[in-house]
């Protein structure tokens, strides 16, 4: 793998950052800025060569995103090695960034709020508290429900609802189907 261009070095030090905000160590997200620039599929020994990793460092890191669905493991002919690329394209990324939290973050929160709402309350601060909680139950649930109907939408249907954005809000103000939220400009 020839050196970095500082285009590329500049993005995956930048993926590297912002992994740590989005709940993954700086290294896998070095790791996976790399696999998604490279032209061609790239096997570890490249990736720790590149990114001056340790060789097990890239082996963590290479797991824990085939773990995310975020990679795909490759075997070239009349090589042993293991290689790796990302998917391209864009939403396709972000529907399975957003599949996998929701599986890993999401259901397990609905399961605890579920079984937290089958609890008779023994006491009146218990109640105040499984309220909230239902409140919290029900706003998860409306939101997965959405999720799985923004998933079932096509590209193209899903880019133009969300090129929409705000124009959806004003016209069901507009009609009296939703009041405008006051301290709220659009």
């Amino acid at each position: 793998m020839p050196p970095l261009s500082p285009l590329v070095r500049s993005f995956v030090s930048h993926f590297g950052e912002m992994g740590s905000r989005w709940g993954i160590n700086r290294t896998v997200g070095q790791i996976y800025a790399l696999i998604f620039v490279s032209p061609r599929a790239v096997n570890a020994d490249e990736i720790a060569e590149a990114l001056a990793f340790s060789r097990s460092n890239v082996s963590m890191g290479l797991k824990e995103l085939q773990s995310w669905q975020l990679v795909n493991l490759r075997h070239l002919p009349g090589d042993r090695r293991e290689y790796f690329d990302a998917p391209t394209d864009a939403w396709e990324i972000f529907r399975t960034l957003a599949e996998q939290r929701r599986r890993r973050e999401i259901e397990p929160t609905l399961t605890m709020l579920r079984a937290a709402l089958l609890e008779q309350p023994g006491t009146e601060d218990d109640r105040v508290a499984q309220e909230r909680m239902r409140g919290m139950h029900d706003l998860i649930e409306m939101m997965t429900t959405w999720f799985d109907d923004v998933q079932r939408m096509d590209q193209k249907t899903l880019s133009q609802l969300m090129k929409m954005g705000s124009k959806v809000q004003r016209l069901l103000e507009f009609t009296g189907k939703v009041p405008a939220r006051k301290g709220v400009s659009s």
